[in-house]
């Protein structure tokens, strides 16, 4: 199976994202080739582990259905360490300048995290127009970001945090929401038990969510 084009936008992939925290690089291409089986092409390993890096060159080589990106990008050499590792998209949990440089240079899409208005404008301003919405429930959840959408209708966002299966319809019902960020579909328990036909399964619902909650 090919490799599927990088759309002009990540937030177009799938309705979800799946936020992955790799911590033995063994486990990368199974839990991968699960969530691209149950129809979650893009997926997230954070850089929160000594593992991540490997995982993401393991699945880039070894597992073409995937758009496989790097989250909790911090540092700009950060940026540079993803790319070369193969990562396709880039997502941090904030931003400052010197990182938004790193990340627009690296030639790759990227989403820079957000939670106020006024990081909001400040990005806008730069020209970028598409953002991580984090921590999304602890920083205001749908209510804030139906807010967002009415004075900054040009920004478009990947909700992350705190969202479930239950909470992840409420947000793709946005106009300003592309696709959500989410773990829910990686169990701690049936990672650790290797258990990839339940990940996929979960996946595979996940890939259904849509605004009211059935396939779009």
């Amino acid at each position: 199976m090919a490799s599927p084009p990088l759309p002009a936008s990540v937030l177009d992939l799938a309705p979800v994202v799946p936020v992955v925290v790799v911590e033995d690089a063994a486990d990368a291409v199974p839990l991968a080739r699960a969530l691209v089986a149950g129809g979650l092409p893009a997926i997230e390993v954070t850089l929160r582990t000594p593992a991540a890096l490997e995982a993401i060159r393991d699945i880039a080589r070894e597992v073409p259905g995937a758009v496989v990106g790097a989250g909790t990008v911090l540092r700009p050499g950060q940026v540079a360490e993803a790319v070369a590792a193969g990562s396709r998209f880039l997502v941090s949990p904030g931003w400052t300048d010197l990182l938004l440089e790193a990340m627009r240079a690296s030639g790759v899409p990227f989403l820079p995290g957000v939670s106020t208005a006024s990081e909001v404008v400040a990005l806008l301003e730069r020209g970028v127009r598409e953002m991580k919405f984090f921590p999304a429930q602890a920083a205001g959840g749908t209510a804030y970001l139906k807010s967002l959408s009415g004075p900054l209708p040009q920004a478009r966002f990947c909700p992350t945090g705190g969202i479930g299966p239950d909470s992840a319809p409420d947000y793709l019902a946005l106009p300003n929401v592309g696709c959500v960020g989410g773990s829910w579909m990686l169990p701690q328990e049936a990672v650790a038990a290797r258990d990839w036909g339940r990940v996929e399964a979960l996946a595979r619902a996940a890939s259904a969510l849509s605004a009211g909650g059935t396939c779009r």
